[in-house]
């Protein structure tokens, strides 16, 4: 099997990784974190507190609580709800994932406002002098992706925080698709929330993720309920992070994540996201000139995640995934990718994209096995 869909979910993860969460699991000594004061809860509670710190080291975020949720999606639900409501204007792209897209249109329902910044059809990079000419005296935020996961363009973040301070406002991260791959300083870039995914490039379980809080940003809680602490009162603790953290958390994915994180930092995200680069391009030399493709962006180094998408001609892209599965043992992804505006943009709403994505985890033989057959295929039309 020849896995090129990384952008979704890494499928090989580091050996690591599977032996902490055996060893979550099958050494019995993890309790409920925070439930108790016997040895497996305090166990518990170290594996938690030792995640926050890794994810914090990784993201050079000592300004910040972190937030564990079950992905980067809950985050988003919680930053994006826990901050806005009706008479707020807020400035996206049509770059989005629906884990943004779709609660910002469940708060424009409510009385919110919205302007989406698009891009360059050439290059997938944003129209930057955009964002400036849409925000006013209602804007509340800019809420953005970190890199997208159909144009692996990487997000000129350090442009838009200083744009949010000139202008007092907000800005919320989708960092689903950089985190793990790009180097993120949050200390230096005062970014306000960063939402990230443990199950992609931090190599960790799915079910796993969480939010980097800025210490002056005060979100509403959307849950409450047990926490470990304040068992007496009828609210739930206002302390960050309990006050976004209600019932017990994952702590044996946890522990998994956490073994993912510290081989991210033991290799180093900008050497993983050059590795991941360097695939996306070694794909893109060889494919984008074959009859018949049509490679909607040329990944660019520093610049690009391992993403590359494209179309074969009018070929539905769904049924081109089936083929490359069926006789190739290919896997990629196909179809809208969760970013609907992507395809309103390209007019591909109907046939879709094809998407390889590749990580540190594939190799230039996998991918040189990606071409052959793409070759083959393109020459018999």
């Amino acid at each position: 099997m020849y896995y090129f869909d990384q952008a979704a979910t890494s499928l090989k993860k580091p050996q690591a990784v599977a032996d902490a969460m055996y060893d979550a699991i099958a050494s019995g000594t993890i309790g409920n974190p925070s439930r108790g004061g016997h040895a497996a809860s305090i166990h518990g509670s170290r594996i938690i507190f030792q995640t926050r710190e890794k994810i914090a080291e990784l993201l050079n975020a000592s300004n910040y609580d972190v937030v564990l949720t079950k992905n980067a999606t809950e985050a988003l639900n919680l930053a994006i709800k826990g901050l806005f409501g009706s008479g707020d204007h807020i400035v996206t792209t049509v770059l989005e994932h629906n884990s943004v897209l779709r609660p910002l249109y469940e708060l424009e329902a409510q009385g919110a406002t919205l302007d989406f910044v698009t891009f360059d059809k050439e290059t997938g990079v944003l129209n930057y002098e955009e964002f400036e000419t849409l925000i006013h005296p209602k804007t509340k935020a800019i809420v953005v992706t970190a890199a997208s996961n159909v144009t692996g363009v990487v997000t000129d973040l350090n442009f838009l925080s200083k744009l949010c301070r000139q202008h007092d406002l907000r800005l919320i991260v989708d960092g689903a698709q950089a985190t793990g791959l790009v180097e993120m300083n949050l200390d230096e870039l005062g970014v306000d929330v960063y939402c990230f995914t443990g199950h992609k490039s931090l190599y960790g379980p799915q079910g796993v993720g969480g939010m980097c809080v800025k210490k002056d940003v005060s979100i509403r809680p959307a849950y409450s309920g047990g926490s470990g602490t304040g068992t007496f009162s009828k609210t739930h603790p206002t302390s960050m992070p309990e006050r976004l953290e209600a019932g017990t958390p994952n702590a044996h994915g946890l522990a998994g994540l956490l073994a993912g994180v510290e081989h991210v930092l033991a290799q180093g995200a900008a050497h993983l996201g050059q590795q991941a680069y360097a695939l996306a391009r070694y794909f893109y030399d060889h494919v984008q000139s074959l009859p018949g493709v049509n490679v909607y962006f040329e990944p660019q180094e520093k610049l690009s995640t391992g993403v590359v998408a494209l179309n074969i001609a009018n070929v539905d892209a769904a049924e081109f995934a089936v083929l490359l599965e069926d006789q190739y043992q290919i896997l990629i992804r196909a179809g809208a990718h969760c970013a609907p505006l992507v395809h309103t943009f390209f007019g591909t709403k109907e046939q879709g994209m094809i998407r390889f994505s590749f990580s540190a985890m594939n190799t230039e033989e996998e991918v040189a096995y990606a071409i052959r057959v793409m070759k083959e295929l393109m020459s018999h039309g």
